[in-house]
């Protein structure tokens, strides 16, 4: 039985079945995109800016109709699903923009001759992709690799062979070239087998702390480059000067939107104590206030988890933290008497570093507040989890935001507003949220051939 299904989360009902890749299907999958990199390598920058350009325009065009794919797949809300296409929009469109200024050569100042450094592509690559941003996250890996020269190699998660296939239509729709890009239904060992084909040259992958040691392993024992993009429990500072009713909203957004299955989402919120019932007030109220709801409705905001699995983890989470004495300010939970995998939003406190859930990541509708005695305390708070994604600092005070920005052991931070994505800005993390960087200047640098050209006559 093949683990690719399109498994509705607002019925529960599986809906299509896709065979899973055979060992010919993986071997041809690798030839095609080494085949192919032998004259994509070759193509002018324009033109790879002139299909990226392309490719942005069908994802416009085609938004309403995709979003309604990936909420029945996974059960994003709709009005959330058509913001990733536009994104996705802006990310192609940002490389086939900058693409060629970011990929010119850096001259180097020298004694004798001259110097200069080519940033050239290195080959074949595979993507691992996640169900949470089926579109994004693909877009964030194929769009500065396709423009850099690279040719791709893609295994989606399992809940999302529709998107899959989709993107593969969009792309050649495009004009992309056969063999650019290549989508392959494959397992975990044939992930394995493809990052150790010698003809493969590095590997992204963008999903859980396991999934990440897997590939880590395998790719160093290959010596093959590898950005991973992991988890997070993104702290949400709220400061003595903050707009607390802006905090409020944004803490909302930040720790629901696409029910609360997001990286960097605002998975612990640090209130300092002198504003801490002020916005637990306005924080439950507004929880309290959701409505669970159909993700192919415009205006839902929270709709089912992506699976009854991932809906199942978290509920022994939340069943875990409230029996080692976290006290529940807002009931939450599977909801019983609906099929799929509905939860109601809860929210805990008084968690503490004694409990297992202190330091784990809260995968979807569950928030958890922290009361801090002062800032020092809120950044001692943030700082002491396994993870380093994101933050967001809530403070009208411009210094004192730039001081605990600086002091956050994360690889972002955002000032009064939820954290998000950019296409021209990096996206990644330190400790065990990952490291490399996607997006932006930088994401277009991950694999790349430095190779320095040094005349000496």
């Amino acid at each position: 039985m093949s683990d690719y299904q399109v498994n509705n989360p607002a019925t529960g009902e599986v809906e299509a079945t896709y065979p899973t890749a055979t060992e010919q299907d993986i071997q041809n999958a690798i030839e095609q995109a080494n085949n192919a990199y032998q004259d994509w390598q070759k193509t002018s920058l324009s033109e790879r800016s002139a299909l990226l350009n392309k490719i942005a325009d069908i994802y416009i065009e085609r938004q309403d109709e995709l979003a309604r794919i990936v909420a029945n797949e996974m059960g994003k809300p709709l009005a959330q699903a058509k913001g990733e296409l536009q994104l996705v929009a802006q990310i192609y469109r940002y490389y086939a923009d900058n693409g060629e200024q970011l990929l010119a050569p850096n001259t180097i100042d020298v004694d004798q001759g001259s110097a200069s450094v080519e940033k050239l592509p290195v080959g074949v690559l595979l993507g691992i992709m996640p169900w949470n941003y089926p579109h994004y996250q693909v877009a964030r890996f194929v769009a500065p690799n396709v423009m850099a020269g690279n040719t791709i190699i893609l295994k989606h998660a399992p809940q999302c062979p529709n998107t899959a296939e989709v993107i593969v239509d969009i792309l050649k729709d495009a004009g992309l070239p056969s063999g650019v890009y290549n989508n392959v239904f494959a397992t975990n060992d044939q992930a394995a087998t493809i990052i150790e084909d010698t003809r493969v040259q590095g590997v992204s992958l963008t999903g859980s702390e396991r999934a990440g040691q897997a590939v880590a392993k395998v790719a160093g024992g290959a010596l093959k480059k590898v950005v991973l993009e992991l988890g997070g429990s993104d702290a949400f500072i709220v400061a003595a000067d903050a707009d607390i009713e802006q905090a409020v909203q944004g803490a909302i957004v930040g720790r629901f939107g696409n029910t609360g299955q997001a990286c960097n989402a605002a998975k612990r919120l640090i209130i300092v104590e002198s504003v801490y019932d002020q916005f637990v007030k306005g924080f439950t109220d507004a929880v309290r206030g959701m409505t669970l709801a159909d993700p192919q409705n415009e205006d839902t905001f929270i709709g089912p988890m992506s699976s009854k699995a991932a809906a199942n983890n978290l509920q022994e989470q939340l069943d875990s933290a409230v029996k080692a004495g976290a006290t529940v300010l807002v009931e939450g939970g599977i909801v019983k008497d609906k099929p799929g995998a509905w939860f109601a939003p809860a929210v805990l406190a008084d968690v503490d570093d004694s409990m297992d859930v202190y330091r784990q990541e809260l995968f979807g509708p569950v928030a958890v507040i922290y009361k801090a005695n002062d800032i020092a305390h809120a950044i001692k708070i943030a700082n002491d989890v396994p993870f380093g994604l994101g933050a967001s600092i809530q403070t009208q005070d411009a210094a004192l935001a730039a001081e605990i920005a600086e002091q956050l052991d994360v690889g972002m931070v955002t000032i009064n507003a939820p954290s998000g994505s950019e296409a021209n800005t990096p996206f990644g993390g330190v400790k065990r949220s990952g490291f490399g960087r996607e997006l932006g200047t930088l994401g277009i640098t991950e694999f790349l051939n430095y190779k320095l050209i040094r005349d000496k006559s």
